[in-house]
């Protein structure tokens, strides 16, 4: 484990914890609202992927921190590969809320004029690379070579098909171009790359982990040398607006147990992995190695603020890759609830950038 790395990133979650301290507590502490005033429904139904960058909903469900948050309200999860598939259920009301990555939330946005959701906290940064085959070992070797991404217009498509443009290859969204890129779900990615049918992909962590430990691959490009400080947003959690304006209580409480499950994951990074990793196990049916789950928690950083200022840049990459339109994502953010509960816990609130309510 590269020492530098680690410990640059456990100060990190030290600081995360310190901005946050007493925000878990509180949720854990305080009595219920939704047992006591009688929440506006019973259900609430959450999307995820099982993925390291999503860990705050692992750790949510698997700590039972939701479940205390919630009290009354079930929280019932569907699992997904990818945020596009994750907003085609979102849309279709078959799931309240999801974590998702930047890009399916603003397509949604902008899609639908802006009245289709909201992203009410951030989850994750970092935790997502081009990992390549041995004989790539600069931009130019990608020349003819075939590339995957988890699914057309996800996040991680969005940075391959901007940061190969911004190399001088050309693409396009039918897999032609300079450099074919082929969305597939992440299983078969590895599964492609071990027979050598593909040559790379750019993924979400413990992918790009597996990748380098299950197939001899190396990282070409850390999407984290692309953003100023290294900062850049992975994950969010999104909410579907008309469940914001009719259920806030729920959603407030839904909040509660996210922030308790960022908390937890800061104040517990000697067993955070173990249980991200029993989490990824009972979905997925095996656990990581070791090394991969310890490798991909080194480049990811978990925080309740979704860098609203990114978002800007983040539609140019989208709308340059040809996988959205354009469009206006004013309002994209309403983050009152979740300052609400930073506010009553003393600590620093996070900002929407001017592109909704903070």
């Amino acid at each position: 484990m590269n020492k530098l790395r680690t410990a640059t990133t456990l100060t990190t979650l030290g600081l995360v914890a310190a901005m946050m301290a007493g925000c878990a507590s509180a949720a854990a502490s305080s009595p219920d609202a939704s047992a006591e005033a009688g929440a506006s429904v019973d259900e609430v139904r959450l999307g995820y992927f099982a993925n390291v960058t999503h860990a705050p909903a692992l750790v949510g469900l698997a700590e039972g921190l939701f479940e205390d948050a919630l009290g009354d309200v079930e929280v019932t999860t569907q699992v997904f590969n990818a945020g596009p598939a994750a907003i085609e259920a979102l849309s279709a009301g078959a799931i309240d809320a999801t974590y998702i990555g930047p890009n399916p939330s603003i397509n949604t946005f902008i899609q639908s004029g802006g009245e289709s959701a909201h992203i009410i906290a951030g989850a994750a940064t970092g935790g997502a690379a081009l990992v390549v085959r041995e004989g790539i070992d600069d931009p130019a070797d990608l020349e003819g070579t075939t590339l995957a991404s988890p699914q057309l217009g996800n996040t991680q498509d969005v940075s391959l098909r901007t940061w190969l443009a911004d190399e001088g290859f050309e693409t396009d969204t039918s897999g032609g171009g300079d450099v074919s890129i082929t969305p597939t779900e992440n299983a078969q990615t590895l599964t492609l790359f071990q027979q050598g049918t593909i040559d790379g992909a750019w993924l979400p962590e413990p992918w790009v982990s597996r990748l380098i430990d299950e197939a001899g691959a190396h990282v070409l490009i850390d999407e984290a040398e692309l953003w100023e400080d290294g900062e850049f947003p992975t994950t969010v959690l999104l909410v579907r607006a008309e469940f914001l304006d009719e259920h806030p209580d729920v959603v407030e409480n839904l909040l509660d147990g996210h922030v308790a499950a960022v908390q937890w994951i800061a104040d517990n990074p000697d067993e955070a992995g173990g249980v991200i990793n029993g989490a990824i196990e009972a979905e997925t049916g095996k656990p990581l190695a070791d090394a991969v789950i310890a490798r991909a928690l080194e480049h990811v950083t978990f925080s309740v603020d979704p860098h609203a200022d990114t978002f800007e840049t983040l539609v140019a990459n989208g709308l340059s890759a040809g996988t959205q339109k354009d469009g206006s994502i004013d309002g994209l953010f309403d983050l009152r609830l979740l300052n609400g509960i930073l506010e009553s816990a003393g600590n620093d609130t996070v900002s929407a950038a001017g592109l909704g309510e903070d």
